[in-house]
C-alpha cells in the first residue's frame, strides 16, 4: 500500500493551545479513516495540516507526487452565480458524465433531493438554494471529481437518514481502492461504523489510532483505559510509600539517600494532567400525569404546502419516540404542533394539566436573548442552586462540571463555540425539570463525548421523549419506537425501525405515497395489546393495524425482558458480594423474586401478542 501522506514529528500551536504535539502518522492507500474528538480538540486543524492548507510550526508533512486532494469544509465555498450543473460537473461534457455509472450514482444519491420543479434541476442557480442543498452540492462536486485523498469535515451534516446511508454505501464501494484514501471527521457513530477501517482520536495534542469503526474504537479505548488505570494504581501505591518515607522525621530527612528523593520526584512528574471532563447531569423530573399531549385530526398548512394531514396522535406517559423523514416532510412542524407553537389549520390539541414541556430547537433560539450575558449568568437565570441527588450545587459548580472552567464561566454566550452553546442550551432546559422533552436534531454541533453523556442522561429520563434526528445510533439507543414522515402529511409507525424506513423510501411509488387513513394508523399505535385470550382464529382475521400493534408489543416486551435479565445478573453479582450480610441478601432475594414474577407476566403477554401476529 502506497504511503499517500506522511507526517513526522509535527507540532502546531494556536495561541496558547498546543493543538498538535509532535505527532507522527501516515495515510495509506485504501485507508478509510474516521476522526473523533472533542469540539475544539484539533480535528479540523489536523485535516487542514494533512491537506496542505495549514503549515506546521515544526516537523514535516509530505505527500506522494501526483496525488490530488479534495476537501469538504464546513463553510460554504460555492459560487452563488453558478448553476447546479457548473457547480457539480464543471466542464464535463454531458456524454462523459451521463456515461459514467459512478457520477450518475452521485447525482441520483445527492441531488435527487433537489426539487427540479422548484429550482430548475441542473440549471438552477446556486445562490437561492438553502444551506443544506448547497452543502449537498459541495459534497457531490467532490465525489464527482474523485480526488486521490478525500477529506470530509462533518459530511453527514444536512443529510437525512437516507442520505447518510447512501453516502456510506458509496464511500465503501469507491474508497476502498489501493490508489485512494478517505479522511472523515464526523460525530455520526453509525456512519463511522459503516465506513471507517480506522478510527483516529484527537486528544490533548496527540492522535491515537484504533483499528475498525466506532464500536471497535470504544472497545479498544476501554481496554486502554483499563490498563492505564491499573498502571496508575501501581504508581499511586509507590508514590504513597515514597512520600511517607520522605516525611519520616525532620532529623532523618537530611540524611536520605539522593536516589530515593529522585525516585519520588519521578513518580510525581509521571502524574498526567487532569482532563477537562464534561458531565451532563440528570436533573429531577416533574411528575407526569396520565394525560400528556393529544392531537386529534390535526392539519397544518404553510403557504401552499400541506405538512400535516389530519394526524391523530395520543402521546403516552413515558413514551420514547424517534421521528425520521425526508427533509421538508414536516418533522419540525410536527414537534411545534405538539408543543403548541404552530397554529393548527384544523383539528384540536389537548395538553395534560401536569405537563411541563421543554423544546430544543435546531436554531438555538433560546440563547439569542442571552447573547451578551456571561455563561454563569445564563445558568443562574434558571436557578442559582439545583439539587443533584442529596447535594445542593451552585450554578458555578454546575458550570464547572459542564466544562466551563475558571474564566470560561465569564465568557459571553455569543463567543461560545457551537458545541458549547448546545451544551448550555441543554443544561438550561433540563434544569427547569420538564417531563415532556422535544429534541429537534440534538446531535448538531455535539462531539461524541458529549453525545454519550446526553444519551446516558436520556437513558434514565422518566418523562415523555420525542426526538427528531438523522443520527441512527442515537435513535436506536434512546427511543423505544420510531415513526416516519414521508412528505405526504401522514405519520407512519415503523415496527422495523430505521431499516424499515429506508425500505419504504426505496419502495416509494413514482407518483408519491397513497393517502392512507392517518387517524386509523395513529389509533393503531395506541390500541391496547391483545390479551391472553387471543386465539389463532383471531390472528387469522386480524386487521393490518392489529398485526402491526401486536408486532410492536412483542418488540417492546422483548426489550423489557432484556432489561430484566440484565437487572437479574446484577442482583446475582450483588448477592455474591454481600454473602456475609444476611439482611442484605434477604433484600436482594426479595428483589429477585419480583423480577421473576414480572418476567412471567411479560412472557404471557408476549405469547398473547405472538398469537395475534401469527
Amino acid at each position: 500500500m502506497a504511503n499517500l501522506i506522511s507526517v513526522e514529528r509535527a507540532s502546531l500551536a494556536l495561541g496558547t493551545a498546543q493543538v498538535l504535539d509532535e505527532i507522527s502518522l501516515g495515510v495509506l492507500g485504501g485507508d478509510r479513516i474516521g476522526v473523533v474528538g472533542r469540539n475544539g480538540g484539533g480535528k479540523t486543524t489536523l485535516l487542514r495540516v494533512l491537506a496542505g492548507l495549514r503549515p506546521v510550526d515544526s516537523g514535516r508533512v509530505t505527500r506522494v507526487g501526483g496525488a490530488t486532494i479534495g476537501v469538504l469544509a464546513q463553510e460554504d465555498v460555492l459560487d452563488p452565480s453558478h448553476s447546479v450543473r457548473q457547480a457539480v460537473l464543471g466542464d464535463l461534457a454531458e456524454h462523459v458524465w451521463a456515461g459514467d455509472a459512478r457520477i450518475r450514482d452521485v447525482l441520483t444519491g445527492l441531488l435527487g433531493g433537489l426539487d427540479a420543479s422548484a429550482v430548475g434541476g441542473l440549471e438552477a442557480t446556486v445562490g437561492p438554494l438553502s444551506g443544506g442543498e448547497r452543502r449537498r452540492l459541495a459534497l457531490a462536486r467532490l465525489l464527482v471529481a474523485d480526488p486521490t485523498v478525500l477529506f470530509l469535515d462533518e459530511p453527514t451534516n444536512h443529510l437525512d437518514v437516507e442520505g447518510v446511508a447512501w453516502l456510506a454505501e458509496h464511500l465503501v464501494r469507491h474508497r476502498g481502492r489501493q490508489d485512494n484514501a478517505l479522511f472523515a471527521i464526523t460525530h455520526d457513530r453509525w456512519f463511522l461504523d459503516a465506513v471507517a477501517t480506522q478510527t483516529w482520536e484527537v486528544v490533548d495534542g496527540k492522535v491515537n489510532a484504533f483499528e475498525g469503526g466506532y464500536a471497535a474504537y470504544v472497545l479498544a479505548r476501554a481496554e486502554r483505559e483499563r490498563m492505564a488505570a491499573a498502571t496508575a494504581e501501581r504508581r499511586d501505591n509507590l508514590l504513597r510509600k515514597e512520600l511517607a518515607w520522605l516525611r519520616r522525621g525532620a532529623p532523618a530527612r537530611t540524611s536520605k539517600p539522593k536516589f530515593r528523593i529522585e525516585a519520588a520526584n519521578t513518580l510525581i512528574a509521571d502524574e498526567p494532567p487532569p482532563r477537562d471532563d464534561v458531565e451532563l447531569l440528570r436533573f429531577a423530573t416533574t411528575r407526569l400525569g396520565k394525560d400528556v399531549v393529544d392531537l386529534h385530526d390535526a392539519s397544518v398548512v404553510l403557504g401552499d404546502r400541506l405538512l400535516l394531514d389530519r394526524v391523530t396522535w395520543h402521546l403516552a406517559p413515558g413514551e420514547r419516540v424517534g421521528i425520521v423523514g425526508v427533509n421538508g416532510a414536516g418533522k419540525s412542524t410536527l414537534l411545534r404542533a405538539i408543543a403548541g407553537q404552530v397554529p393548527l389549520t384544523s383539528g384540536k390539541r389537548k395538553q395534560g394539566v401536569t405537563v411541563r414541556l421543554a423544546y430544543l430547537t435546531q436554531e438555538v433560539r433560546e440563547l439569542e436573548r442571552y447573547a451578551e450575558w456571561r455563561v454563569i449568568e445564563a445558568i443562574e437565570d434558571v436557578r442559582k442552586y439545583v439539587q443533584l441527588g442529596r447535594k445542593e450545587v451552585s450554578a458555578s459548580q454546575l458550570a464547572q462540571r459542564l466544562g466551563f472552567t475558571g474564566g470560561r464561566q465569564q465568557t459571553r454566550v455569543s463567543d461560545l463555540s457551537g458545541g458549547e452553546r448546545r451544551r448550555l442550551q441543554l443544561t438550561r432546559l433540563l434544569m427547569d425539570e420538564p417531563n415532556l422533552l422535544l429534541l429537534d436534531e440534538p446531535t448538531n454541533d455535539l462531539d461524541i463525548e458529549t453525545l454519550t453523556s446526553l444519551e446516558d442522561v436520556l437513558d434514565g429520563w422518566a418523562g415523555t421523549l420525542l426526538v427528531v434526528s438523522h443520527d441512527r445510533y442515537l435513535l436506536e439507543r434512546v427511543c423505544d419506537r420510531q415513526v416516519a414522515l414521508l412528505g405526504d402529511g401522514k405519520v407512519r409507525d415503523l415496527p422495523g425501525g430505521v431499516e424499515q424506513y429506508l425500505e419504504l423510501r426505496h419502495a416509494a411509488p413514482a407518483g408519491g405515497w397513497p393517502a392512507t387513513g392517518v387517524a386509523a394508523e395513529s389509533r393503531a399505535l395506541t390500541t391496547a395489546p391483545a390479551g391472553p385470550s387471543a386465539s389463532g382464529d383471531e390472528a387469522a382475521t386480524a386487521s393490518p393495524a392489529q398485526l402491526r400493534e401486536a408486532r410492536k408489543e412483542m418488540a417492546r416486551i422483548e426489550k423489557q425482558l432484556t432489561r430484566l435479565s440484565e437487572r437479574e445478573d446484577r442482583l446475582h453479582t450483588a448477592m455474591v458480594e454481600a454473602a456475609a450480610d444476611h439482611t442484605k441478601v434477604l433484600e436482594l432475594n426479595a428483589q429477585l423474586r419480583e423480577i421473576v414474577d414480572e418476567r412471567e407476566a411479560l412472557e404471557l403477554d408476549w405469547l398473547a401478542a405472538a398469537e395475534v401476529a401469527g
